[in-house]
């Protein structure tokens, strides 16, 4: 579960303490799980929760990053193979926190569009467009770094 608040904190401190809180809220609150699902994914619901309150707390902000002159258009799949898990990880934490925050929701968690709008109060459109905007700047990201390695 550290490695589900990791990517919502901002540092391994942060996501310790949404750790904590989470696991907290899981002791208080073991009555009310109803064995109709996994236990595991009961406590991922609750960590989950507990990140998106942190970042609600730090009054998160759905920026715009400026597009940059080279768009990643088309990547070469192996670009994908070479990324280790760890720098992959690094990539996504460097995303914007509204880009980084649906990003992990959608593509992680496996959350809609929909819930991600409920969940953080915006749009699905908006939710829509921070992912889009999430994978443009991955892919700008991982051609750069395609291009490091080739020269």
């Amino acid at each position: 579960m550290l490695t589900v608040c990791l990517r919502y904190a901002t540092d391994r401190m942060e996501a310790e303490d949404i750790l904590q809180d989470a696991f907290i809220k899981v002791y208080r609150n073991i009555s009310q799980f109803k064995f109709e699902g996994s236990f595991e994914g009961w406590i991922r619901r609750i960590v989950v929760n507990t990140a998106l309150k942190y970042c609600q707390k730090k009054k998160m902000k759905f920026d715009e990053v400026k597009p940059e002159s080279n768009q990643a258009g088309g990547l070469e799949p192996s670009a994908y193979n070479h990324l280790s898990e760890a720098e992959l990880m690094k990539l996504i934490h460097q995303l914007p926190d509204g880009y980084k925050l649906v990003f992990n929701l959608h593509i992680i968690e496996g959350y809609s569009h929909e819930e991600i709008a409920e969940m953080l109060n915006i749009k699905d459109s908006t939710s829509r467009s921070q992912l889009v905007k999430a994978r443009r700047y991955l892919q700008n990201e991982i051609l750069k770094m395609q291009k490091s390695i080739a020269v």
